[in-house]
């Protein structure tokens, strides 16, 4: 017990830098971290955050299965970020009615667009079944028999909640690296309908400039709305019969503001961190991940830009992809740079040597955990990890060309009778509206020619030697004939049966993909499991040693809670300022003819020129404010995530980290790692003096 409470003395007396990071499961929310999130200024009961149909947590949502957003009225409202709603705003667009450029407003609710694959999930419960997998013998499953256990208790559980209530779902997730597993329940809403955007002027200010930057001024947001059964309220596919879902709880929009140092807290869906990961994981991802990735979107961006900016309706088609590509671009060469400035594998070769000698001293795990033997397999598989990145990221979804061959060597989405093998066939419907030849074709041979420059001859595909022998290394001329000469693009049924078929040059190369994909993951696999077993008795070992602090799992995509306060931190040796206002936004416009990402449309520059910005005014600065810095422990998925007050009150939303928190992935750095987002005032006031929004405002009443 005394050590207990001397493990709590030193948790509070580290304050917010120790308290702050985190991303806590909310429903077996350690008691001390509930007690220090009260302590910072949280000001509901634990009741009233998790349990019963008016808890807060019931106003956060899945938004479509990458990012987070928040219902914030009782017609079921739903605000999430801009660059969240991008490919559904990019959808609707024309060159005639281009909403991503121009925005969008719908004035009733007539007008309001459904979205083909879209939805929102409300997380109804969660529980830990770790118990229960592991009386099955889990533990001495191959990771291939465990992926088949999972799936199949997944779905004798799935089936049992659904015999409850048939609107419910159920996944099971791996949690600590694997010592725990626990089983969410969801609720899916696929009648999703965009109601509201704004230009992508400002949806994206800043652009890739800005990207992972502070100061910031991005009004990064879009509202939805979800729509139900007319009878019951409950989850219905998209019809014209559908009405505005009634929520159980919607989250209070506030005009009240913030101050340095005041509670802050995000509730969303943060998709990935490794911070238990080793030293040599961490290596492997500098190296072998990130460094490839970085290199090769940045060939492929080049060419997409190119032809972006040369052709409106190119750059319709490919605003959303050049987005996804470029995001995560950029975040692997400022994670890189976070590594090695911060000294983040020394750090945990260190922690590496004190747990292990921690391990010598109590034998935990004693024979089971052993670092050396990780740091060898690590190393015997980093050539194959990094051609299997190159891959990836030269291969998979990169041009359409590909991504159809890949669907025929993989045999995918076959047709006709399974009895009747000589009727088989596979047809690719036309989905000319979503990519452009020219450009595709471009990208095609540029990454074909970046992937032999960059790894050993035996990861290259066979159709490498038709390119030597028959093309004499122009790329650029296969790849011209493979869309003249191949089946894959003529719009025709593919019987599997015909010579024709099997001859096809752009099948073969689908099968060449698969082949040499198929190969590189065997060779990745001889490692796989061991390396999985180490790494997660070293998460064991770590929640071993230190069982009198609380510990949170890595994120998974589940819902996390994160809180902290506002604030700054030190940015080239100077105060980083907390929030930016309108006239930081004036004076990057004014400097468009330098950069464009900076561009604005002239009503942009009247509207926030304005001398008085009205209610939407922060009363204890004066000022117009547009975003905010946190301390909150966020990362991608977090997008979109709803930034709350200490009473609940929605302040914000979170839409990106600051470039010296890229590394916070592996390791969170409480001086450093910081939340932007989106001050909820800024986005009120974009919908009242820009888009006139008389009767969203009426309907989210913010107070």
């Amino acid at each position: 017990m005394k050590k207990i409470i001397l493990s709590l003395m030193t948790l509070i007396g580290l304050g917010t830098a120790h308290a702050d990071e985190g991303m806590w499961t909310i429903y077996n929310l350690p008691p001390q971290v509930f007690e220090q999130m009260q302590a910072e200024g949280f000001q509901l009961s634990y009741n009233e955050l998790c349990f019963g149909d008016s808890a807060l947590k019931n106003a956060v949502v899945n938004f479509s299965g990458y990012c987070s957003g928040v219902v914030v009225s009782p017609d079921g409202l739903v605000f999430t970020n801009h660059h969240c709603g991008f490919e559904a705003i990019r959808s609707h667009s024309t060159v005639e009615h281009d909403y991503m450029l121009n925005g969008f407003y719908a004035k009733t609710l007539e007008e309001e667009l459904p979205n083909e694959n879209m939805f929102v999930a409300f997380m109804i419960d969660q529980k830990d079944i770790t118990d229960r997998i592991m009386a099955q013998g889990f533990d001495q499953m191959t990771s291939d028999l465990q992926a088949a256990f999972l799936d199949s208790l997944e779905n004798v559980m799935s089936q049992e909640i659904k015999k409850e209530d048939s609107t419910l779902r159920l996944e099971i997730k791996p949690f600590y690296e694997g010592n725990k597993y626990y089983a969410t329940t969801y609720r899916d809403f696929t009648d999703l309908r965009l109601v509201f955007t704004v230009p992508k002027s400002m949806g994206k200010f800043g652009g890739d400039t800005d990207n992972w930057m502070w100061p910031r001024q991005t009004c990064d947001f879009s509202v939805f709305r979800i729509y139900a059964d007319p009878k019951t309220n409950g989850p219905a596919a998209y019809s014209p019969e559908n009405v505005p879902y009634h929520p159980t709880r919607w989250a209070q929009v506030s005009m009240q503001g913030y101050q340095e140092g005041d509670y802050a807290m995000t509730m969303g869906y943060p998709g990935s961190t490794e911070r238990y990961l080793s030293s040599y994981g961490i290596q492997e991802m500098r190296d072998a991940d990130n460094a490839t990735r970085a290199q090769v979107r940045g060939v492929k961006q080049e060419v997409m830009l190119r032809h972006m900016r040369a052709d409106e309706a190119v750059r319709i088609k490919y605003d959303s992809k050049y987005a996804q590509s470029s995001n995560y671009w950029k975040n692997s060469i400022g994670m890189n740079k976070c590594i090695d400035s911060i000294g983040i594998i020394n750090q945990k070769r260190q922690f590496e040597q004190r747990l292990t000698a921690w391990q010598d001293t109590t034998g935990f795990l004693k024979g089971k955990l052993d670092f050396e033997k990780l740091r060898q397999m690590y190393a015997k598989r980093f050539d194959d990890r990094r051609a299997f990145m190159y891959w990836i990221e030269t291969f998979m979804r990169t041009n359409e060309f590909c991504t159809r061959a890949m669907k025929v060597g993989n045999g995918m989405e076959v047709k006709g009778p399974e009895d009747k093998p000589k009727k088989q066939y596979m047809e690719f419907e036309d989905n000319s509206s979503e990519w452009d030849e020219a450009l595709d074709k471009e990208v095609f041979s540029v990454l074909l020619r970046n992937y032999r420059a960059h790894v050993a001859a035996r990861y290259l595909p066979q159709f490498y030697k038709t390119i030597d022998r028959k093309y004499h290394g122009n790329y650029e001329q296969f790849v011209d004939d493979l869309y003249k000469r191949s089946i894959l693009m003529k719009g025709k049924r593919m019987y599997f049966n015909k010579k024709s078929f099997k001859k096809d040059m752009g099948v073969k190369l689908g099968y060449d993909l698969v082949e040499s994909l198929s190969n590189m993951r065997e060779a990745l696999m001889e490692t796989y499991d061991d390396i999985d077993t180490q790494e997660r008795y070293l998460c064991a070992a770590k929640l071993r040693m230190e069982e009198d602090l609380p510990h949170y799992s890595d994120a998974n995509f589940t819902m996390r809670l994160s809180y902290g306060q506002v604030g700054g931190f030190e940015l080239a040796g100077a105060p980083s300022g907390y929030y930016t206002t309108a006239e930081s936004i004036v004076t990057k416009m004014k400097a468009a003819d330098q950069n464009i990402d900076y561009f604005a449309e002239p009503v942009m520059h009247d509207l926030l020129s304005a001398k008085d910005f009205g209610p939407y005014t922060d009363k204890t600065s004066g000022k117009m404010q547009l975003c905010f810095l946190t301390n909150n422990d966020i990362t991608g998925g977090n997008s979109g995530s709803p930034m709350f007050d200490g009473q609940g009150r929605l302040i914000g939303l979170a839409f990106d980290g600051n470039w010296d928190s890229l590394s916070s992935d592996i390791n969170f750095d409480s001086r450093l790692a910081r939340c932007i987002g989106v001050d909820i005032r800024f986005v009120l006031f974009m919908m009242d003096r820009w888009g006139h929004a008389d009767r969203l405002l009426k309907e989210i009443n913010a107070q």
